[in-house]
């Protein structure tokens, strides 16, 4: 593949790439939304998130599910409380490697 071909291709990803992304800003600038919708779009990305991260954190502790529960129950009640994110995942981490050490072997 030639060079100019990479740049022929890299520029039509970045194009297909910026084009959905700001068509709908542009043609649906002067649309007013209900409060209601509005709101609802506000929790996308919490679920968004939610749906990415949990069956991870189910997996990340091999067959100790319990350990991965109580890390998330603890991350939750951290971040419920808008602690800093630092603190949130350590909290985590630190929950489920206690339940961890707690039923060794």
């Amino acid at each position: 593949m030639e060079l100019l071909e990479i740049f022929v291709l890299i520029g039509g990803m970045a194009i297909v790439t910026y084009l959905p992304r700001q068509l709908p800003l542009v043609l649906l600038q002067n649309l007013k939304l209900s409060p209601a919708l509005v709101r609802f779009m506000k929790f996308i990305p919490y679920a968004a998130l939610a749906a990415l991260i949990f069956p991870g954190v189910l997996s990340s502790t091999g067959a100790r599910q319990e350990a991965a529960v109580a890390g998330t129950m603890i991350a939750v009640l951290l971040a419920y409380f808008e602690l800093n994110l630092l603190l949130v995942v350590t909290g985590g981490i630190a929950g489920a490697l206690l339940v961890i050490l707690r039923f060794a072997y």
